[in-house]
Protein backbone atom coordinates (compact mmCIF):
# COMPACT_ATOMS: atom_id res chain seq x y z
CA UNK A 1 0.00 0.00 0.00
CA UNK A 2 1.42 3.35 -1.02
CA UNK A 3 1.27 6.18 1.51
CA UNK A 4 0.26 9.38 -0.25
CA UNK A 5 2.22 12.59 0.23
CA UNK A 6 -0.49 14.27 2.34
CA UNK A 7 -0.39 11.49 4.94
CA UNK A 8 3.41 11.51 4.91
CA UNK A 9 3.51 15.24 5.52
CA UNK A 10 0.89 15.06 8.27
CA UNK A 11 2.71 12.31 10.19
CA UNK A 12 6.15 13.88 9.78
CA UNK A 13 4.89 17.27 10.97
CA UNK A 14 2.97 15.71 13.85
CA UNK A 15 6.01 13.84 15.17
CA UNK A 16 8.53 16.64 14.52
CA UNK A 17 8.03 18.52 17.79
CA UNK A 18 8.52 15.30 19.77
CA UNK A 19 12.06 15.04 18.44
CA UNK A 20 13.32 17.91 20.58
CA UNK A 21 12.68 16.57 24.09
CA UNK A 22 13.42 13.43 26.06
CA UNK A 23 10.84 10.80 25.16
CA UNK A 24 10.24 9.85 28.78
CA UNK A 25 8.87 13.34 29.48
CA UNK A 26 6.84 13.74 26.29
CA UNK A 27 3.49 12.32 27.36
CA UNK A 28 1.11 14.94 28.79
CA UNK A 29 -1.08 14.33 31.87
CA UNK A 30 -4.10 11.99 31.56
CA UNK A 31 -6.98 13.38 29.48
CA UNK A 32 -4.87 16.37 28.35
CA UNK A 33 -6.06 16.25 24.75
CA UNK A 34 -9.77 15.79 25.44
CA UNK A 35 -9.73 18.48 28.13
CA UNK A 36 -7.94 20.94 25.85
CA UNK A 37 -10.35 20.26 22.99
CA UNK A 38 -13.40 20.51 25.26
CA UNK A 39 -12.17 23.89 26.46
CA UNK A 40 -11.71 25.14 22.90
CA UNK A 41 -15.18 23.97 21.85
CA UNK A 42 -16.68 25.85 24.80
CA UNK A 43 -14.82 29.12 24.22
CA UNK A 44 -14.58 29.28 20.42
CA UNK A 45 -17.03 31.36 18.40
CA UNK A 46 -16.35 29.45 15.22
CA UNK A 47 -15.65 25.85 14.30
CA UNK A 48 -11.89 26.38 14.21
CA UNK A 49 -9.22 26.41 16.91
CA UNK A 50 -6.85 29.43 16.65
CA UNK A 51 -3.72 28.61 14.68
CA UNK A 52 -1.35 29.65 17.47
CA UNK A 53 -2.80 26.87 19.64
CA UNK A 54 -2.60 24.08 17.09
CA UNK A 55 1.08 23.07 17.57
CA UNK A 56 0.34 21.94 21.14
CA UNK A 57 -2.88 20.27 20.01
CA UNK A 58 -1.08 18.48 17.18
CA UNK A 59 1.56 17.24 19.60
CA UNK A 60 -1.14 15.76 21.83
CA UNK A 61 -2.87 14.10 18.88
CA UNK A 62 0.42 12.33 18.22
CA UNK A 63 1.13 11.27 21.79
CA UNK A 64 -2.49 10.11 22.08
CA UNK A 65 -2.06 7.94 18.99
CA UNK A 66 1.08 6.30 20.39
CA UNK A 67 -0.58 5.84 23.78
CA UNK A 68 -3.50 4.08 22.09
CA UNK A 69 -1.11 1.85 20.18
CA UNK A 70 0.67 0.88 23.39
CA UNK A 71 -2.74 -0.03 24.82
CA UNK A 72 -3.29 -2.21 21.75
CA UNK A 73 -0.01 -4.05 22.35
CA UNK A 74 -0.73 -4.49 26.06
CA UNK A 75 -4.28 -5.72 25.40
CA UNK A 76 -2.96 -8.20 22.85
CA UNK A 77 -0.57 -9.62 25.44
CA UNK A 78 -3.45 -9.98 27.88
CA UNK A 79 -5.57 -11.71 25.26
CA UNK A 80 -2.80 -14.13 24.39
CA UNK A 81 -2.11 -14.89 28.04
CA UNK A 82 -5.80 -15.65 28.69
CA UNK A 83 -6.32 -17.89 25.67
CA UNK A 84 -6.64 -21.10 27.69
CA UNK A 85 -7.60 -19.49 31.00
CA UNK A 86 -10.66 -17.44 30.02
CA UNK A 87 -12.17 -17.51 26.51
CA UNK A 88 -14.45 -14.63 27.50
CA UNK A 89 -11.71 -12.24 28.56
CA UNK A 90 -9.29 -13.40 25.87
CA UNK A 91 -11.96 -12.49 23.33
CA UNK A 92 -12.79 -9.11 24.88
CA UNK A 93 -9.13 -8.14 25.35
CA UNK A 94 -8.41 -9.16 21.76
CA UNK A 95 -11.23 -6.97 20.50
CA UNK A 96 -9.97 -3.99 22.48
CA UNK A 97 -6.49 -4.52 21.10
CA UNK A 98 -8.00 -4.11 17.64
CA UNK A 99 -10.07 -1.10 18.69
CA UNK A 100 -7.06 0.64 20.24
CA UNK A 101 -5.07 0.09 17.03
CA UNK A 102 -7.91 1.61 15.02
CA UNK A 103 -8.10 4.61 17.38
CA UNK A 104 -4.32 4.99 17.23
CA UNK A 105 -4.37 5.27 13.45
CA UNK A 106 -7.39 7.60 13.51
CA UNK A 107 -5.66 9.95 15.96
CA UNK A 108 -2.50 9.77 13.87
CA UNK A 109 -4.52 10.85 10.84
CA UNK A 110 -6.01 13.74 12.83
CA UNK A 111 -9.40 12.57 14.11
CA UNK A 112 -10.72 12.71 17.67
CA UNK A 113 -14.25 12.31 19.01
CA UNK A 114 -15.35 14.41 21.99
CA UNK A 115 -17.94 12.39 23.87
CA UNK A 116 -19.21 15.05 26.30
CA UNK A 117 -19.33 17.90 23.77
CA UNK A 118 -20.61 15.68 20.96
CA UNK A 119 -18.08 17.02 18.49
CA UNK A 120 -15.78 15.49 15.91
CA UNK A 121 -12.40 17.20 15.84
CA UNK A 122 -10.23 17.07 12.72
CA UNK A 123 -6.58 18.14 12.54
CA UNK A 124 -5.17 18.91 9.08
CA UNK A 125 -2.03 20.41 7.60
CA UNK A 126 -2.73 23.57 5.63
CA UNK A 127 0.33 25.38 4.35
CA UNK A 128 2.77 26.02 7.20
CA UNK A 129 0.24 25.31 9.95
CA UNK A 130 -2.01 22.67 11.42
CA UNK A 131 -5.66 23.67 11.25
CA UNK A 132 -8.05 22.16 13.78
CA UNK A 133 -11.80 22.23 13.23
CA UNK A 134 -14.72 20.69 15.09
CA UNK A 135 -18.08 19.62 13.73
CA UNK A 136 -21.27 18.22 15.21
CA UNK A 137 -21.27 14.51 16.01
CA UNK A 138 -23.96 12.55 14.20
CA UNK A 139 -26.37 10.35 16.15
CA UNK A 140 -24.95 7.11 14.73
CA UNK A 141 -21.28 8.02 15.26
CA UNK A 142 -20.61 5.93 18.33
CA UNK A 143 -16.91 5.54 19.13
CA UNK A 144 -16.71 1.91 18.08
CA UNK A 145 -18.17 2.77 14.70
CA UNK A 146 -16.75 6.25 14.16
CA UNK A 147 -13.02 5.52 14.37
CA UNK A 148 -13.36 2.40 12.23
CA UNK A 149 -15.33 4.40 9.65
CA UNK A 150 -12.58 7.05 9.59
CA UNK A 151 -10.08 4.41 8.50
CA UNK A 152 -12.37 2.77 5.97
CA UNK A 153 -13.04 6.13 4.29
CA UNK A 154 -9.33 6.92 4.06
CA UNK A 155 -7.78 5.91 0.69
CA UNK A 156 -4.88 4.27 2.53
CA UNK A 157 -7.19 1.74 4.21
CA UNK A 158 -10.31 1.68 2.01
CA UNK A 159 -9.23 -1.52 0.25
CA UNK A 160 -7.42 -3.02 3.25
CA UNK A 161 -9.33 -6.19 4.25
CA UNK A 162 -8.03 -5.95 7.83
CA UNK A 163 -10.20 -2.89 8.44
CA UNK A 164 -13.99 -3.01 8.30
CA UNK A 165 -16.89 -0.69 9.10
CA UNK A 166 -17.41 -2.64 12.36
CA UNK A 167 -21.18 -2.76 12.11
CA UNK A 168 -23.55 -5.35 13.50
CA UNK A 169 -25.08 -7.79 11.10
CA UNK A 170 -26.32 -11.36 10.96
CA UNK A 171 -24.59 -13.92 13.20
CA UNK A 172 -22.68 -15.27 10.22
CA UNK A 173 -21.47 -11.85 9.04
CA UNK A 174 -17.89 -10.86 9.91
CA UNK A 175 -18.07 -8.16 12.60
CA UNK A 176 -15.61 -7.36 15.38
CA UNK A 177 -18.18 -5.37 17.33
CA UNK A 178 -20.96 -7.96 17.11
CA UNK A 179 -18.53 -10.64 18.29
CA UNK A 180 -17.36 -8.42 21.17
CA UNK A 181 -20.95 -7.65 22.21
CA UNK A 182 -21.73 -11.37 22.31
CA UNK A 183 -18.81 -11.96 24.68
CA UNK A 184 -19.68 -8.94 26.80
CA UNK A 185 -23.44 -8.99 27.10
CA UNK A 186 -25.07 -12.28 26.11
CA UNK A 187 -26.37 -14.46 28.93
CA UNK A 188 -25.37 -18.06 29.51
CA UNK A 189 -21.83 -18.41 28.22
CA UNK A 190 -20.61 -21.06 30.67
CA UNK A 191 -17.03 -21.36 29.45
CA UNK A 192 -14.91 -21.45 32.58
CA UNK A 193 -11.83 -23.66 32.25
CA UNK A 194 -9.90 -24.69 35.32
CA UNK A 195 -7.78 -21.71 36.22
CA UNK A 196 -4.02 -22.08 35.93
CA UNK A 197 -1.45 -19.36 36.61
CA UNK A 198 -0.38 -17.56 33.46
CA UNK A 199 2.72 -19.00 31.83
CA UNK A 200 5.28 -16.80 30.07
CA UNK A 201 6.45 -19.53 27.70
CA UNK A 202 2.88 -20.38 26.74
CA UNK A 203 2.22 -16.72 25.92
CA UNK A 204 5.33 -16.48 23.75
CA UNK A 205 4.38 -19.68 21.92
CA UNK A 206 0.84 -18.40 21.36
CA UNK A 207 2.08 -15.14 19.83
CA UNK A 208 4.54 -17.00 17.60
CA UNK A 209 1.66 -19.17 16.40
CA UNK A 210 -0.57 -16.18 15.69
CA UNK A 211 2.24 -14.37 13.84
CA UNK A 212 2.84 -17.37 11.63
CA UNK A 213 -0.69 -18.30 10.54
CA UNK A 214 -1.16 -17.77 6.81
CA UNK A 215 -4.46 -16.93 5.14
CA UNK A 216 -5.73 -15.43 1.91
CA UNK A 217 -8.50 -13.34 3.50
CA UNK A 218 -8.20 -11.82 7.01
CA UNK A 219 -10.44 -13.84 9.36
CA UNK A 220 -12.76 -11.16 10.77
CA UNK A 221 -14.52 -12.71 13.82
CA UNK A 222 -18.06 -14.02 13.51
CA UNK A 223 -20.52 -14.03 16.36
CA UNK A 224 -21.73 -17.47 15.31
CA UNK A 225 -18.22 -18.85 15.88
CA UNK A 226 -17.71 -17.36 19.35
CA UNK A 227 -15.20 -17.35 21.02
CA UNK A 228 -13.33 -17.48 17.66
CA UNK A 229 -10.12 -16.60 19.52
CA UNK A 230 -7.75 -17.40 16.71
CA UNK A 231 -9.51 -14.95 14.40
CA UNK A 232 -9.73 -12.27 17.11
CA UNK A 233 -6.04 -12.52 17.88
CA UNK A 234 -4.83 -12.80 14.28
CA UNK A 235 -6.48 -9.58 13.19
CA UNK A 236 -5.54 -7.79 16.43
CA UNK A 237 -1.88 -8.67 15.87
CA UNK A 238 -1.91 -7.61 12.23
CA UNK A 239 -3.68 -4.34 13.03
CA UNK A 240 -1.19 -3.29 15.67
CA UNK A 241 1.62 -4.12 13.25
CA UNK A 242 -0.08 -1.92 10.63
CA UNK A 243 0.27 1.12 12.89
CA UNK A 244 3.91 0.33 13.63
CA UNK A 245 4.73 -0.26 9.97
CA UNK A 246 2.96 2.93 8.91
CA UNK A 247 4.93 5.11 11.32
CA UNK A 248 8.19 3.26 10.67
CA UNK A 249 7.83 3.69 6.91
CA UNK A 250 7.25 7.44 7.17
CA UNK A 251 9.71 8.31 9.96
CA UNK A 252 12.43 5.71 9.51
CA UNK A 253 14.68 5.92 12.55
CA UNK A 254 14.71 9.71 12.62
CA UNK A 255 12.43 10.43 15.57
CA UNK A 256 13.70 9.94 19.11
CA UNK A 257 10.21 9.74 20.64
CA UNK A 258 9.04 6.97 18.29
CA UNK A 259 12.37 5.15 18.53
CA UNK A 260 11.76 4.70 22.26
CA UNK A 261 8.12 3.64 22.19
CA UNK A 262 8.00 1.49 19.03
CA UNK A 263 9.54 -1.38 21.02
CA UNK A 264 8.06 -1.24 24.55
CA UNK A 265 10.30 -2.85 27.15
CA UNK A 266 7.41 -4.68 28.80
CA UNK A 267 6.59 -6.54 25.57
CA UNK A 268 10.13 -7.72 24.84
CA UNK A 269 10.64 -11.43 25.18
CA UNK A 270 7.03 -12.07 24.19
CA UNK A 271 6.67 -10.47 20.77
CA UNK A 272 8.97 -9.04 18.13
CA UNK A 273 6.29 -7.46 15.86
CA UNK A 274 7.31 -9.72 12.99
CA UNK A 275 5.32 -11.80 10.52
CA UNK A 276 6.28 -14.89 8.58
CA UNK A 277 7.11 -14.65 4.89
CA UNK A 278 3.68 -15.82 3.83
CA UNK A 279 1.90 -13.00 5.65
CA UNK A 280 4.30 -10.08 5.18
CA UNK A 281 2.74 -8.95 1.91
CA UNK A 282 -0.45 -8.07 3.77
CA UNK A 283 1.41 -5.65 6.02
CA UNK A 284 3.83 -3.70 3.82
CA UNK A 285 3.61 0.06 3.30
CA UNK A 286 5.61 1.98 0.70
CA UNK A 287 6.13 5.69 0.06
CA UNK A 288 4.99 7.37 -3.14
Amino acid sequence: MKIDSDVQLHVMRAFASLNSAAAVHSFPPPAALSQSLNKEVTSAKTGRIPTHKTPAIARMFTTASVDMWLRAVHSFLISGALTDVSPIWASVAGYYSSHYSVRAIAHLLGFFQLFLKKRIVQLEVQGAHFVCTFNAKMADEREHRFYWKVLKLNPLFAADPFFTLNEHGNPDDPSDSAHRDWANYIDHLPQFPIFHPLDANALKSRIEKIAGIQFSVPPIPRRSKYPDLEAVQIIAYHRLIKFRDLVDTILGNGNRFWNVYRDPTWARGFMDFQLTEGTKALSVFTLQ
